[in-house]
């Protein structure tokens, strides 16, 4: 009897991570409606190619070390075939994986749409190879690995918390799109000779905002299945409060984002409402298990006022980020961590800053200097004429609305 009850749980959980992994793959469907919503028509093609690219390439270097290097396992996944039981793993050490490297690709995402409309396909491609193969997996290793940094100290000894990502998805993401943008420079016109911002509208709306529904969605398994198991009462529980305290997050940075856009604008900003609900999602994801779901909709409240400003200060500083991303996921990500101590008794502030200051470090560090590499081998930016005529022809041969461009630039 007793076998059989573990074969009932072992079976449920290993089926509650394939299908919150397969909610969290959703995710790349909905980062490409987002991106390609918000950039301008003559780059949508590229900025999908990407998403989807970028997915497989994430896919493939997680398994053949990615993986390895968080979890201290063998390349190209050796021994992840089997059952488990002798190592007392509760689900299938497979679907560990499977739930693992859609995250890597979440983070690889958020670069994708920061670096937008004027960087070069496979010099991105390089880029992703190097992230999702050593970059991310290294400061996974001293999180959720359970690994010292470098020899020298254990972030979980200390009270690091990250439920499931803020930091380690969500800023590390962000840090290496800000190493990125940085070496990049920003859109031709996007600021004037005397500072002034000049607005780039995006294309498509309506797909923008489809895909931060998509995310929303997503999200539910991106949170949900960070409990990592669901077959008893306790589990079940949990993961109820999860999917809640996820939700509740989202709807406060909407309309937190709503009423300051309002204020600051005098309008209702479309662009900055569906950044909010991404900004309350980031900003519950480091410790979605522990607050009331008021608190969670204060938390995500708070991370939809943060993105606005950020967003906004981004523009002073000539960071030309077209999706929003390293305010949403780097800013609100620092801001997602800081929270997670006033409901976790078990984190500390300090040790949420000592975490956050090494994540940051690590992946800005080690980014700049792939990205610098690559920028004297191959170049980062097409050129100026590239730019103006739309990335879409001059990577991908193709444009996304051919009936709609051929005659406009």
């Amino acid at each position: 009897m007793e076998n059989e009850i573990f074969q009932l749980q072992y079976a449920l959980d290993t089926f509650y991570f394939l299908v919150c992994g397969a909610l969290v793959m959703w995710m790349a469907a909905g980062f490409s409606m987002l991106e390609s919503g918000l950039v301008r028509a003559k780059n949508t093609t590229e900025i999908l190619t990407k998403n989807i690219m970028l997915y497989a390439i994430a896919c493939t270097m997680y398994m053949i070390v990615g993986y390895s290097i968080m979890y201290e396992g063998g390349i190209f996944l050796s021994g992840i075939m089997g059952d488990g039981v002798a190592d007392e793993w509760t689900y299938a050490p497979s679907a560990d994986f499977f739930f693992q490297v859609v995250f890597v690709a979440t983070a690889m995402s958020i670069v994708s749409g920061a670096v937008a409309e004027r960087m070069k396909l496979w010099s991105f491609a390089a880029f992703a190879v190097v992230l999702t193969g050593f970059i991310y997996p290294m400061q996974g290793a001293w999180t959720w690995g359970e690994q010292a940094v470098f020899g020298l100290f254990d972030l979980g000894e200390i009270g690091y918390a990250d439920f499931a990502g803020s930091g380690i998805v969500h800023m590390a993401g962000a840090a290496a799109a800000l190493a990125g943008v940085i070496l990049l420079g920003p859109r031709k016109g996007k600021y004037g000779p005397n500072g002034e911002v000049r607005p780039i509208p995006g294309a498509n709306l309506p797909l923008a905002t489809l895909g931060t529904f998509i995310l929303w969605m997503g999200w539910f398994g991106f949170n949900g299945g960070s409990v990592l198991a669901t077959s008893t009462i306790v589990d079940a529980n949990d993961v109820a409060i999860v999917f809640m305290n996820t939700n509740a997050a989202a709807a406060g940075g909407v309309i937190a984002a709503l009423l300051v856009a309002k204020l600051l604008f005098g309008k209702a900003d479309l662009t900055m409402i569906l950044n909010g609900a991404l900004a309350g999602l980031v900003a519950i994801t480091a410790g979605p298990d522990t607050p009331a779901p008021l608190m969670a909709t204060i938390i995500g409240a708070i991370g939809g006022i943060i993105v606005v400003f950020s967003i906004v200060m981004m523009d002073k500083f000539k960071l030309d980020d077209p999706v929003g991303a390293i305010s949403v996921h780097g800013v609100v990500g620092i801001w997602g961590l800081l929270a997670v101590p006033l409901t976790n008794s078990d984190a500390t502030f300090a040790a949420q800053i000592i975490g956050a200051v090494t994540i940051f470090a690590w992946v800005f560090i080690t980014s700049f200097i792939v990205w610098s590499v690559i920028k004297m081998a191959m170049g980062l930016r097409v050129t100026e004429e590239e730019e103006y005529e739309g990335v879409d022809l001059i990577e991908c041969g193709m444009e996304a609305y051919p009936e709609f461009t051929n005659n406009t630039k």
